[in-house]
């Protein structure tokens, strides 16, 4: 497999693994469920349904369980800036309302697109010019809590920032802007994930390892 970026566990024992480029590969039993797709993570609502967001194609893809198409459920209206529109959508995260929440890479910003909408809210806005030392840029992961916090990790500044209902700007809570091996640094961080006690885990890409963080969540 080349460049494998994430996997994702269904309850009923299959495992799903996207790489970078090509496809998306379920395992028990075998099979591949989408070729031809830039993918770099996947997320799964509670009915089963598998969330693809497109980096080349700009959108978002729900393939139900026993689907070979799958249906555009956000962006898919070309590459750019506005609500209804991406500029490479890199992971995703499905809330219990069946909301999603993307990284809109290269507009620095997180979207939610809640079930059925024509287009998204900015939930995580941030900017290009670097001058507000908590603003977002290049986000790469993102996650919600059970209270709405939306928490997102940046390959530029190392950290994860977490996004209460409402803020026009984030509070690092993981990190320390600047990259290093420490063991409250992060180099390049991807994705994220919570436990049931409420503990952070950071897939620190560029230090080739898996960090836990013990958090306060405000």
């Amino acid at each position: 497999m080349l460049l494998p970026c994430n996997f994702l566990c269904a309850t009923s024992s299959p495992v799903f693994a996207p790489n970078f480029h090509l496809t998306i590969r379920v395992f028990h039993p075998s099979a591949i469920l989408i070729s031809d797709i830039t993918c770099w993570g996947l997320a799964m609502d509670s009915n089963g349904d598998l969330y693809i967001p497109d980096w080349e194609r700009h959108q978002v893809t729900c393939l139900q369980q026993g689907d070979t198409e799958g249906t555009i459920v956000a962006g898919g209206n070309g590459q750019g800036n506005h609500l209804n529109q991406f500029n490479q959508p890199h992971y995703i995260f499905v809330d219990k309302n069946h909301s999603i929440y993307v990284t809109d890479y290269k507009n620095n910003r997180v979207m939610k697109w809640m079930k059925n909408a024509t287009e998204g809210i900015r939930v995580a806005p941030g900017e290009t010019s670097g001058e507000n030392p908590n603003s977002l840029i290049k986000p790469m992961s993102v996650i919600v809590d059970d209270v709405g916090n939306v928490y997102v990790s940046s390959k530029n500044s190392h950290q994860i920032t977490r996004w209460s209902p409402g803020a026009t700007e984030g509070v690092p809570v993981v990190g320390e802007k600047q990259s290093g091996n420490k063991p409250t640094q992060l180099n390049c961080p991807h994705d994220l994930s919570f436990d049931r006690q409420g503990n952070l885990y950071v897939v620190d890409t560029d230090n080739d390892r898996i960090q836990k963080f013990v958090i306060d969540r405000g």
